[in-house]
């Protein structure tokens, strides 16, 4: 009998359900378990550094190995009696919300590796020497590592196309675009998770520039754009280089350092956004200038 199109996708499901089960073994049971056995004699990286290097892989193992692909297994052996996925994906999709951790913390993993290989000959050593075996495939550490971020995708792509192959009058329908529902809001939260943390490290990045001053380092601010600028001085009818960095909260108006060791500028200025007011001039002699009005004071200054 030819096998309907939405069982075929449920047993592409299945079959790279187990594919991934098996990285996720070589991941967690042997490149974890022997970097980690290893560190605890002293002689290659810390602990701490394994650790942060596979980050929550083995709660991701455990809940593959153990959960979804055993109820996969069983729903395709029952499948002439009970065809259908959806209801099994939905119970699965809240604990996918494990990959943002994962996701996240991968760019840094991936230095952590180049960092410790090139500090650490015994552990490049361990990592080459696993890499030979048969069970790497020729792949890298870093390859094997990139695919629990490429599988919540992957769901997303398999289980659409499940949907679109279904008949209209199947049991499976409502329940399966339910799921889809699911997956598509824990790709969504994964995604997030990586915006979070990239602008966290900009933001870090902006605070580095400015010399740390304690004042202005806070996670929760939003840098909404940053550029150099001119101050115009009424005074001598003259303009000086300056630098703003613009948040969601406050204007930082800087000045370049001239011998840059450390930090970039220095912070001249910091004004409220609340109650900041902005007014155009029509100044022939300096054009495109404005006034910036704050609790602080006032800056006429010059777009460049």
């Amino acid at each position: 009998i030819q096998e309907s199109e939405e069982k075929k996708i449920a047993l592409e499901l299945l079959e790279t359900e187990q594919a991934y089960v098996n990285r996720l073994h070589l991941l967690d049971q042997v490149f974890y378990t022997e970097l980690m056995k290893e560190a605890k004699t002293g002689k290659t990286v810390p602990e701490e550094v394994v650790k942060m290097i596979f980050s929550n892989i083995s709660s991701i193992y455990q809940f593959h190995s153990e959960f979804v692909l055993p109820e996969l297994q069983k729903r395709m052996e029952d499948w002439n009696c009970n065809p259908r996925i959806g209801d099994v994906i939905q119970k699965l999709a809240p604990f996918l919300k494990m990959y943002g951790e994962y996701v996240k913390n991968f760019d840094k993993a991936v230095e952590l590796i180049t960092a410790w290989s090139e500090k650490s000959p015994p552990f490049q050593e361990l990592i080459a020497d696993i890499q030979k075996r048969k069970v790497c495939a020729n792949l890298t550490l870093q390859h094997h590592m990139l695919e629990p971020v490429q599988r919540i995708p992957r769901y997303e792509l398999l289980l659409k196309d499940y949907v679109r192959k279904l008949p209209p009058e199947s049991p499976d329908r409502d329940d399966a675009e339910k799921a889809l529902e699911m997956i598509f809001m824990v790709a969504k939260h994964s995604n997030a998770a990586i915006a979070e943390m990239e602008r966290l490290q900009n933001l870090w990045g902006v605070y580095q520039r400015l010399g740390l001053e304690d004042d202005i380092v806070d996670p929760s601010n939003q840098l909404i754009k940053e550029g150099p600028i001119q101050k115009v001085s009424t005074r001598n009818n003259s303009t000086s280089e300056k630098y703003l960095f613009l948040f969601n909260n406050m204007l930082l108006y800087c000045v370049p350092k001239v011998i840059q060791v450390g930090a970039e500028f220095q912070l001249h200025l910091r004004m409220d956004v609340d109650g900041m007011k902005v007014r155009e001039l029509n100044d022939t002699q300096f054009p495109h200038t404005f006034l910036v009005s704050g609790k602080q004071r006032t800056l006429q200054l010059q777009a460049r």
